[in-house]
């Protein structure tokens, strides 16, 4: 009785943060054509490679992003990953790619210290002033972040960016993100109870860009 007891209790921490993410955002996700607009849209960051190539997911959330940017969703594309060391810098790689698909230099902020989907979200709404957006990501990572996000008081809805791929990604990358996201989701919880302050914030940047 008792090891189905610790059964049944590990069980339920590994898989009730994300089926409570799932129930949380039902009706928060969107396809580029459905969604509605916002000033705002939310890119994360990603892996980006030694030599500056992005990574099959990350240049799908670019792609996702300039799609909406030339759907007239949205007037900014704020993309957000880590640049912890000089040398590896998500946000400018992100940039680069973005501007090779049409998106005007002016149209795009970079948060350098998104180093974790809770810190993004958190220096969105603090550091940028951001109290609604579009939420970019792949489909098994939006739960997450639209969780974070809303319950950080930025209003939320996301786009999937699976979309750009539909032959999907490579085996092993998925079941990888796949499992990772069970003890992600449970310690985004925990951050959403304790609410830590991220590692680096500063003077807020409020994005002040016009409607086009």
């Amino acid at each position: 009785m008792l090891v189905a007891l610790v059964l049944v209790l590990m069980l339920a921490g590994a898989f009730g943060p994300r089926v409570y993410a799932r129930l949380r955002t039902l009706g928060h996700v969107y396809t580029v054509d459905s969604v509605p607009q916002r000033r705002v849209t939310i890119v994360l960051g990603a892996l980006v490679y030694p030599n500056g190539q992005l990574s099959s997911m990350l240049a799908d959330r670019v792609a996702t992003g300039a799609a909406l940017y030339h759907a007239g969703k949205t007037d900014v594309l704020l993309f957000s990953g880590d640049n912890h060391v000089e040398t590896y810098n998500e946000p400018e790689a992100m940039r680069r790619y973005a501007l090779q698909l049409g998106v005007p230099y002016d149209a795009i902020v970079l948060d350098y210290a998104g180093f974790r989907t809770y810190d993004s979200c958190y220096r969105a709404r603090d550091i940028f002033q951001v109290d609604q957006a579009i939420l970019v990501t792949q489909r098994f990572h939006l739960d997450r972040a639209l969780l974070t996000c809303n319950e950080l008081g930025v209003a939320a809805i996301g786009v999937a960016a699976d979309e750009q791929r539909p032959e999907g990604y490579h085996v092993r990358s998925m079941i990888f993100s796949q499992i990772r996201e069970f003890p992600a989701t449970m310690f985004a919880v925990f951050d959403l109870i304790h609410r830590p302050e991220p590692t680096f914030l500063g003077d807020p940047l409020p994005i002040l860009a016009k409607e086009r």
